[in-house]
């Protein structure tokens, strides 16, 4: 998905799909590099925290930080590209959305283009952990659908278990 304006999709996350408890409280970010061809970093701000990013970088940093490449190349240094990004494609390929914490920004754009093509209903119990987090975010989830929601906040990946909260706290449930 190509985000055509991001100032539109901003306003859009921030003030029109966000539950009114939140608001004020959430800031999505976007910054693009020169040349790096079209690759962005997405950022989630909490009252003025970062929360989360979605990045290249942040899913190499967690590949290597659990050691997830193959014949140990998880504590490689950065002293050069091409050794810190080797394997990073075949391991991205080969470990599921929903088996890792951390995301790349293509993953965010397809995750929001998901989750606006289809009801809400659906992007509540949807296998992506980000379409999830747009869901609990939205103005559309009502406080039943949160009732059931908080049921599987522990089996929620880390990350996601802070926003369920977050909204869960704001709405009093």
């Amino acid at each position: 998905m190509i985000l055509s304006s991001w100032s539109k999709m901003r306003k859009y996350l921030e003030q029109e799909m966000l539950a009114d408890s939140l608001n004020g409280r959430i800031r999505f970010n976007c910054t693009s590099y020169v040349n790096m061809d079209g690759v962005k970093i997405f950022e989630i701000f909490v009252d003025g925290k970062l929360e989360k990013q979605f990045s290249w970088e942040t899913v190499n940093t967690y590949f290597r930080k659990d050691e997830k490449y193959p014949n140990g190349k998880g504590k490689i240094p950065r002293d050069t590209l091409y050794v810190y990004w080797t394997g990073f494609h075949d391991t991205l390929f080969n470990t599921p959305i929903t088996e890792r914490e951390e995301y790349t920004d293509s993953e965010f754009c397809e995750a929001l283009a998901e989750y606006r093509q289809q009801p809400i209903s659906d992007s509540q119990v949807s296998e992506n952990p980000i379409v999830r987090m747009f869901a609990v975010l939205d103005r559309r989830t009502g406080k039943r659908s949160l009732e059931k929601m908080k049921q599987t906040i522990s089996v929620q990946p880390e990350w996601l278990q802070k926003f369920y909260l977050l909204r869960m706290n704001a709405e009093s449930i």
